[in-house]
């Protein structure tokens, strides 16, 4: 949100700036925007810590400007999904300014998580939890209790059990659905639900744990319940509205309950995003995730980058060689059957960036052992030569670089080799092509350090071969049928291409042009 068009002239980015670029959304080939919070907030954690779920942040425009987004997309076939924030509210929400009123015995206190300390006097946290920020989860008040966050001191995590609590946010839903949402990504969808009596993990740092094991604050298993009820909401509605889970569970298997046919529609798939470049893990993490979500008859979702994580040009080496795996991976990627995401800027290929003066960063999890998240929300390079490069007319919230003059949209809007109008193609190719979307994905044969499968057309229709090459040396394929799109050059010689390292093509075939030998 705050770093993708500014309308006003502050340097934030706002909805009035998205409206205004919904033509260039519609022109990329996107199906739908997901747009991160924008309620009411004192911006302790980027508008995550929600004062009020009904209202738009005077930073980011008026309830008006969200609706006239709204039909605006609507009107250019763009579907909106709005993020829902259901684990925590900010400390400075009404239900928690009457909870630090109403003292240790007052029943305000009963929507959120409050205990007494450990220890003679109260004065030991009541367990080890520990922040997804770093630190204890726990804040003492003055009167002795204390209050549990699993993030930032100032987001409380709300208790689930009480019924105002799951009233409430029936109601939040049904006031975004009512102004024409087409949907929810769920924030902390695992998080709603700790475990009963609130035990000890008794294993440190818990940081380690996070997606990859269990812990009782995440994962547990009541979090479905919620999950199920908000479905129903759903489907009371005309059209086809969907809530996408952002869930961290330390299984895919456990990750696939999410999307169980009564519960909700889409989960992000965080091992693929995290999994490197290398031909024998990706194989791997699809094998596993396409297993795993049709075990329960749901689509797989992926994606490469999001607002929380280094973008993946710089995960996968920078410079020159990040861009061309990005550009591969883009490929790979968009051939997967099930729902794709694309982080606002990937598109453009922009990388991280990594000397952000530390007087500008404001991400609370700076001071943990991940570091700022602010290197990936750097404001989107639309124009011109300088920076802001068109962003707004009062400069950005965070510096941009300035050779990203050579990654605005004015820069590779009519370069045909452009990150840019790759995905253009791509997403056109996706959408057209009868083999891509849902269906099967069967593995080929292929050369060492690559991935070779084919996408099934509908009926008689024809199929799609895609072919990664992972390595650090060029590989000869067999592709009998018509070159749709590539990553990067490639050359044939008679029926075989020779596919350069980290590099992606796509071919359309019929049945009797597919390569003979199946993995």
């Amino acid at each position: 949100m705050r770093s993708f068009a500014d309308a006003d002239g502050d340097g934030i980015g706002d909805l009035g700036g998205i409206r205004d670029r919904l033509p260039y959304l519609a022109a990329l080939g996107v199906d739908a925007l997901w747009i991160t919070p924008f309620y009411a907030s004192p911006m302790v954690d980027g508008g995550y810590d929600v004062t009020d779920y009904r209202s738009v942040d005077p930073t980011f425009g008026t309830l008006a400007d969200a609706a006239g987004l709204i039909g605006d997309a609507h009107g250019l076939g763009l579907r909106v999904i709005v993020d829902i924030v259901p684990n925590h509210t900010s400390d400075q929400h009404v239900w928690f300014q009457e909870a630090l009123a109403a003292g240790i015995s007052g029943p305000a206190r009963e929507r959120y998580v409050f205990r007494p300390g450990r220890g003679a006097g109260g004065e030991l946290p009541p367990n080890d939890w520990e922040s997804v920020f770093g630190g204890p989860a726990w804040t003492r008040l003055p009167d002795g209790q204390w209050y549990l966050h699993l993030f930032a001191p100032q987001q409380p995590d709300l208790n689930w059990e009480h019924p105002d609590v799951r009233a409430e946010f029936d109601d939040v839903l049904r006031f975004w659905l009512d102004l024409g949402a087409d949907g929810f990504r769920i924030d902390v969808a695992h998080g709603m639900v700790k475990a009963a009596g609130l035990p000890d993990v008794g294993d440190a740092p818990q940081s380690r744990l996070l997606g990859r094991g269990k812990v009782p604050y995440f994962d547990q298993d009541g979090v479905h319940d919620i999950h199920r009820s908000w479905r129903r909401l759903l489907d009371s509605y005309p059209g086809e509205r969907i809530g996408v889970a952002e869930a961290w569970a330390p299984s895919l298997e456990r990750l696939a309950g999410y999307v169980r046919p009564d519960e909700l529609h889409q989960v992000f798939n965080f091992d693929y995003m995290r999994t490197g470049w290398d031909a024998g893990a990706l194989r791997s993490v699809i094998e596993k995730s396409l297993a795993s979500t049709g075990s329960v008859g749901a689509p797989t979702t992926w994606v490469l980058s999001n607002h929380d994580v280094q973008r993946h040009v710089t995960r996968y080496g920078d410079g020159e060689l990040g861009r061309r795996r990005a550009r591969a991976a883009a490929l790979l990627t968009l051939a997967l059957p099930g729902s794709a995401y694309v982080y606002q800027g990937e598109e453009l290929g922009l990388p991280e960036v990594l000397d952000i003066p530390v007087e500008l960063v404001t991400d609370p999890q700076f001071e943990s052992i991940k570091g700022s998240r602010e290197g990936c929300r750097v404001p989107l390079p639309w124009s011109g030569d300088e920076p802001p490069f068109g962003f707004g007319s009062g400069g950005g919230w965070l510096p941009s670089p300035p050779e990203w003059k050579s990654l605005t949209v004015e820069a590779q809007q009519d370069d045909d080799a452009s990150m840019l109008n790759l995905y253009r193609e791509a997403l056109r190719i996706r959408r057209d092509h009868p083999a891509l979307g849902d269906g099967e994905l069967r593995w080929l044969d292929g050369p060492p350090n690559c991935l070779v499968f084919e996408r099934s057309g509908h009926s008689d229709g024809p199929g799609m071969l895609c072919a990664v090459n992972t390595g650090d040396r060029s590989v000869q394929i067999t592709a009998r049928g018509s070159l749709l799109l590539s990553s990067g050059p490639i050359r044939t010689e008679g029926q075989d291409a020779i596919l350069p390292p980290d590099t992606a093509a796509w071919w359309s075939v019929t049945p009797d042009e597919l390569p003979d030998m199946v993995g």
